[in-house]
């Protein structure tokens, strides 16, 4: 039964020893608007892949984060794995390693497949949740997506490309912006049943690399923690975190979690608006060694340049400032002293995959 239990810290220390520090984003082709159309045969753009990952290669990044679906299991098991494979040479072909996101709590709570559907000048308006409210707010329906969990993870348990499994994203986020009248009062409770569930069905396939949940909001402290965040952080191989606040609180965060003795990697940072960026918090990373992956690489359809208020304000065309991402569409730089600043970084510090 041993298999079923979380790395011990001296396994989880001695596997991020070897990784050094991982440093990237959290990547969508500019082509994708969703999940889906990321990953679904008609769409998926390998060519476009391969010139956004060779610009990512370039800045330094040796580390991407990147979201799955369970639907894309559901109809097209076989294609999903072959084309998760096909990303996974194209990105190690650049030095890039790979953290998978296995369930998504954020944005539109209704997926279907080939849905498309965005709102124009709206902040990453037609990205999905899976696997959604239906099957979450049903405990008697969690089953219905483990075949997809055991069958992504057990296809590529061996597979060193990839760095980490990422098994759900932001679980208990109610989407106050956007589609919060759609979700159930007790999400919190109800992602937390499909949770222990899922590390169950990932630990069950013996995969080599670390499994992980990130604490994005609230206190993290040992007497303030929810029940989901203590379960998260007590579970996984790996500590992740998300925070888009200034460097004083970026610091504050890192330090309460360092309390794990385990590996850190902040999946998701990087809010021009808040005063997240890379020139305030980078540092605070390399300092503590803390693992960092800003949302947004190149500005498209999922439209993240513009800010989360975009639900409720109207934009006019592109921002003065972009909220997230960092080169347009043809590879121009947002900013080019961004540039100048992260490849101080990565060419100091690389990660081995």
């Amino acid at each position: 039964m041993s298999r079923f239990l979380p790395w011990t810290k001296e396994k989880a220390n001695a596997w991020y020893s070897q990784k050094k520090w991982f440093l990237g984003c959290n990547y969508a082709p500019s082509t994708a608007v969703n999940q889906l159309e990321m990953w679904e045969k008609e769409t998926f753009d390998p060519i476009t892949i391969e010139r956004e990952l060779a610009w990512a290669a370039q800045l330094g990044f040796n580390s991407l984060r990147v979201f799955l679906h369970h639907l894309l299991w559901e109809h097209d098991a076989n294609g999903l794995k072959g084309r998760m494979d096909q990303f996974l040479s194209i990105a190690a072909a650049h030095n890039l390693g790979v953290i998978f996101v296995i369930f998504d709590g954020v944005w539109n709570p209704h997926p279907t497949v080939g849905h498309r559907q965005c709102l124009p000048g709206v902040h990453n308006s037609g990205w999905l949740q899976s696997p959604g409210v239906e099957i979450l707010k049903d405990v008697h329906r969690h089953h219905e997506v483990e075949a997809y969990v055991k069958g992504v993870i057990s296809h590529f348990a061996k597979d060193t490309r990839i760095h980490c499994w990422d098994l759900f994203n932001e679980p208990d986020n109610v989407n106050p912006s956007s589609y919060m009248k759609f979700e159930p009062q007790n999400k919190a409770d109800l992602s937390l049943e499909l949770l222990k569930k899922t590390f169950t069905w990932a630990r069950a396939v013996s995969p080599v690399q670390p499994l992980t949940a990130g604490v994005w909001i609230g206190e993290w402290c040992e007497e303030m923690l929810k029940p989901i965040d203590r379960f998260m952080l007590n579970e996984s191989d790996i500590i992740t975190f998300h925070n888009y606040e200034g460097p004083a609180e970026m610091e504050r965060r890192i330090q309460i979690l360092q309390r794990f003795q385990r590996p850190i990697l902040c999946t998701e940072y990087m809010a021009r608006g808040l005063n997240s960026t890379f020139q305030s918090i980078l540092p605070i990373l390399k300092k503590y060694h803390v693992g960092g992956y800003n949302w947004g690489f190149v500005a498209g359809k999922t439209q993240t340049m513009l800010p989360w208020d975009s639900w409720t304000t109207s934009y006019d065309g592109e921002p003065s400032l972009w909220f997230h991402d960092i080169f347009y569409k043809d590879g121009k730089p947002y900013k080019e002293e961004e540039i100048k600043f992260i490849l101080t970084f990565s060419e100091l510090h690389s990660a081995r995959l």
